[in-house]
């Protein structure tokens, strides 16, 4: 019953940080329509500006986040200003190759501008496990959760209390109405790309400090994609469930079947449940349906 126990507070706390970079392709999609492939390679971007705030520039841990994230919102602002603005009205494959592109341009550029600079990132905090109950719970691995989920109210309280969030959820319904309201829909969605660089920076630190860091963040991209089809791809409640589902479901399956099935069997299970969901509900549990009169 422990084992069981620990493996299911391992799966929610790693389900926060997943949430979190979810999150960062929720509020562009939302925004736009666009489907960004790049969140792992942000993620480590964002991940590596850190440490090199931290090692090269000497910074202690929170003027290192503020200059990585300073310099991913640049990047971002910039992705958008240059590329995605020429986008508009041209097929979503265009955009989906926009992403993939800006992803194999920061993965082949960061081994050259990082290369000398360590990629780890430590927090000041103990290193002993909390004892709960008999569960040893990594106090590390509970920080970065809470932070997670912090960043995650924070946004989805933005996004519904504020004025600019009122107009972000307008854009997301209609663009051309929000248009016609007199809203700025570029300078809206530019403002979203600012906050996918700042999500970048925190879920890529979290990561890093969890789980290693290094070029070998990039991974997490590959496994919040099963979270953003089970929960749905416009819904910000849906990550959340797909996130705890796809957390819990790994880190289960890593306790129990890995033993069994052989070692990695955890790292294809999320996606058995992506195709489960495909076949019952294509636009995920919590997202919604297009439906187009023609």
């Amino acid at each position: 019953m422990l084992f069981f126990a620990a493996l299911l507070v391992d799966g929610l706390l790693a389900s926060a940080i997943y949430a979190l970079v979810a999150l960062a392709f929720v509020v562009v999609y939302k925004a736009s329509g666009a489907i960004n492939f790049a969140l792992g390679e942000l993620a480590m971007l964002g991940s590596r500006l850190v440490a090199t705030g931290i090692h090269a520039m000497e910074l202690g841990l929170a003027s290192a986040v503020g200059f990585a994230s300073a310099g991913m919102v640049a990047v971002a602002l910039a992705f958008n200003r240059l590329v995605l603005r020429h986008m508009v009205g041209r097929p979503l494959i265009a955009l989906i190759m926009v992403t993939l592109g800006l992803g194999a341009l920061i993965r082949g550029a960061a081994p050259l501008v990082f290369g000398a600079v360590p990629g780890a990132i430590a927090l000041p905090i103990p290193s002993e496990p909390l004892d709960v109950y008999g569960v040893l719970v990594p106090a590390g691995r509970l920080v970065a959760a809470t932070v997670a989920i912090t960043c995650i109210t924070a946004v989805s309280a933005f996004f519904r209390f504020s004025r600019t969030g009122l107009a972000l959820r307008a854009i997301s319904d209609d663009q051309q109405v929000a248009m016609a309201m007199g809203i700025d829909i570029h300078g809206h969605v530019a403002l979203t790309w600012a906050m996918v660089g700042v999500i970048s920076v925190f879920a890529g630190a979290l990561w890093t400090f969890t789980s290693g860091g290094g070029l070998g963040v990039v991974i997490i991209g590959l496994k919040v994609f099963p979270i953003l089809v089970v929960g749905g791809l416009d819904s910000v409640p849906g990550i959340m469930v797909g996130a705890v589902l796809i957390g819990v479901l790994e880190s289960l399956s890593a306790g129990y079947l890995d033993p069994l099935l052989g070692a990695g069997f955890s790292s294809i299970a999320p996606y058995l449940l992506l195709l489960a969901v495909l076949f019952m509900r294509p636009h995920g549990m919590f997202g919604r349906a297009r439906i187009e009169r023609v």
